[in-house]
């Protein structure tokens, strides 16, 4: 479909005028709706790459950096990676430099991006996350910030993400310490993600995010026969890619009738399609993540099928489209015309 979308010209009787892609999202004004994962593009090695081009160029309406610690991390041991036949397994391990050299080194780049800045934090205690959101928030160029909630929590052992009351203690100990945009990158791995969003909600998070990794493993097909040794330094790693979509698109759902909150969508998203699928699901925006490594241009790609279907399809050209409502309620009408009779 991807290809087909490009290429195709509409005859005169069909054309419709480009939709506005732009939307609002938790207080952050974006010219269209496709974000990236964090981690899953290195805009500072790009850069260094492409130079002003990718200025030019950028493919994402808003940046969401690489997870940060408030100690500097070297990250897990190698291997890191595995291709799977329908995505990869990372076992990357937060790797960076911590707050004082991400302040120092990192943001000042980051801050040349043509996009709005969304700085993802992760930490090992409630007192971490605080510390992390309090310094980074107090930065001007930083729009929003997010909050990686699949580490433990050091005292309780509980994975923060994974546990709703753990999730509502920590966003009512971070909640307090800034007025900017928090948003909450929710684990798969819950029981009940529907009742860890809920718990977010109440503690006063502004927006969502789904979904993180999987938790996988790979066997190492040198190790012998039956042996069981894994090829990941680090033993297991998370599964992303288009393997995790269908995954991905029933926890939006499943979130989206949970809570109000907006939610930004994501999990092997490759073409418009895949993205209108994620807003006939529930979210607002999506995130191209596992696909940056094969394309660093894919989210440009995505947001240009996903305008192509909804001008295709007879989308109204209404201003920003705004909200998860009137995104899923357009995204449902573009799916059912795509229907047979």
């Amino acid at each position: 479909m991807a290809g087909s979308l490009r290429n195709k010209q509409l005859r005169p009787e069909n054309r419709a005028i480009a939709p506005d892609l732009s939307i609002e999202l938790a207080g952050l004004e974006l010219e269209h709706p496709i974000l990236n994962g964090s981690g899953t593009f290195d805009a500072i090695a790009a850069l260094r790459t492409f130079g002003p081009e990718l200025r030019e160029r950028f493919p994402f309406s808003a940046f969401v950096s690489k997870t940060i610690t408030v100690a500097p991390r070297e990250g897990n041991p190698p291997p890191r990676l595995w291709e799977t036949p329908a995505g990869l397994i990372n076992s990357i391990g937060l790797p960076n430099r911590g707050l004082e050299g991400f302040l120092a080194h990192d943001l000042p780049v980051l801050a040349t991006l043509p996009a709005p800045l969304v700085v993802s934090v992760a930490g090992f205690s409630h007192d971490e996350f605080a510390r992390l959101v309090e310094a980074v928030a107090a930065e001007d160029v930083v729009a929003a910030l997010e909050l990686n909630v699949s580490c433990p929590n050091v005292k309780s052992g509980c994975v923060m993400g994974a546990e709703p009351l753990e999730t509502r203690a920590l966003l009512e100990r971070v909640r307090p310490v800034t007025s900017k945009t928090l948003v909450v990158k929710l684990t798969p791995n819950a029981t009940d993600v529907g009742a860890v969003a809920e718990a977010a909600e109440q503690g006063g998070a502004d927006a969502l995010s789904l979904i993180n990794t999987l938790r996988s493993v790979a066997i190492d097909p040198s190790s012998g026969a039956f042996s069981g040794r894994t090829w990941l330094g680090a033993g297991s790693g998370g599964l992303s890619g288009p393997a995790v979509r269908a995954v991905a698109l029933e926890q939006v759902q499943t979130v989206a009738a949970r809570t109000s909150l907006p939610i930004i969508g994501m999990g092997g998203i490759r073409s418009g399609r895949d993205a209108l699928d994620f807003l006939a699901a529930g979210a607002s925006a999506v995130a191209v993540g596992t696909e940056n490594f094969r394309d660093p241009a894919a989210a440009r790609r995505v947001r240009d099928e996903l305008g192509s279907l909804l001008a295709t399809r007879g989308a109204e050209p209404a201003k920003g489209a705004l909200g998860a409502a009137s995104w899923s309620q357009k995204a449902l009408q573009m799916q059912a015309k795509s229907q047979p009779a």
